[in-house]
């Protein structure tokens, strides 16, 4: 918490938090593989774009960024999971115009998750659909999270996992997730722009399937071509790639993890694992 490492119970931030009072700032979420940060790289290329969108100042040099988080992997003894991260504008009074010369604070955390052998695997998750209600500028990942949180709390109450969020009849993104549904072969996902976030596991993702010969096109699919779809799947910092089996309780393909999901999952798998002991 703004430098100093101290027990979750005694982290405090002001209620003058431009964070708090105004959802001003920006968040990012890295995963931990055998104890060590992967993907780094395109996370730290991710928090400089957002953080440049919205004018806020790193809260520090980028190595002393990456210090903090390996620093908090050591001491929480994390082995697999992720580290949170959270950049604000700072404290200041409450005004809507940005403050002059406010320190942006700086707050993050560790969090035990199952990556490589998340239960849901073998099986898949269920998604619905739900109208995108979010604002126009989604490539930046603020902490401005109601609208996926509204989001995400209707496919709990109807027994889903995820939520896909939809705009103009055409899938965006999941609540918390990147999107996908492969037909023929062919893994189609929507085209980075304002209306989606420009996930690190779909930039992976599509790297890994273009060195391993897997065909993607990258455009908007309907909720139609969703459900007509041979496979479906997500990807996040928290899911890797997982597959999608019923979407508002249509069965997609086999009702089963697919093939190219499959793959597609080993090949990430395999890439982190070397990036994890290239780390240590």
């Amino acid at each position: 918490m703004n430098g100093s490492f101290v027990p979750e119970e005694q982290a405090t931030i002001s209620i003058f938090d431009r964070g708090f009072i105004f959802g001003d700032g920006v968040y990012e979420v890295v995963p931990v593989i055998n104890g060590a940060l992967v993907d780094k790289q395109y996370f730290l290329e991710r928090l400089d774009r957002s953080l440049a969108e919205l004018k806020i100042d790193w809260p520090c040099s980028k190595q002393a960024y990456m210090e903090v988080m390996e620093q908090l992997v050591k001491r929480n003894q994390l082995q697999e999971g992720v580290v949170y991260s959270q950049v604000t504008r700072g404290v200041a009074d409450r005004d809507f115009p940005f403050p002059a010369d406010t320190t942006p604070s700086l707050v993050a955390f560790t969090m035990v998750m199952d990556l490589l052998d998340n239960p849901q695997v073998e099986n898949g998750i269920e998604v619905i659909t739900t109208p995108d209600i979010r604002w126009k500028r989604r490539d930046i990942k603020t902490v401005n999270l109601l609208g996926q949180v509204l989001a995400k709390q209707q496919a709990v109450t109807q027994g889903a996992n995820e939520g896909w969020m939809v705009e103009d009849g055409k899938v965006t993104e999941g609540v918390s997730s990147t999107a996908y549904i492969v037909k023929d072969g062919t893994v189609i996902t929507r085209p980075l722009s304002t209306s989606i976030l420009p996930g690190i596991r779909r930039r992976t993702l599509l790297e890994i399937a273009a060195a391993a010969g897997i065909s993607v096109e990258e455009r908007a699919f309907t909720v139609e071509e969703a459900l007509a779809a041979d496979e479906a799947f997500i990807s996040s910092a928290g899911t890797m790639t997982q597959a999608v089996i019923t979407i508002d309780g249509h069965t997609i393909g086999t009702g089963i993890p697919g093939p190219v999901t499959t793959q597609l999952r080993e090949l990430y798998k395999s890439r982190v694992m070397e990036e994890s002991k290239g780390s240590l």
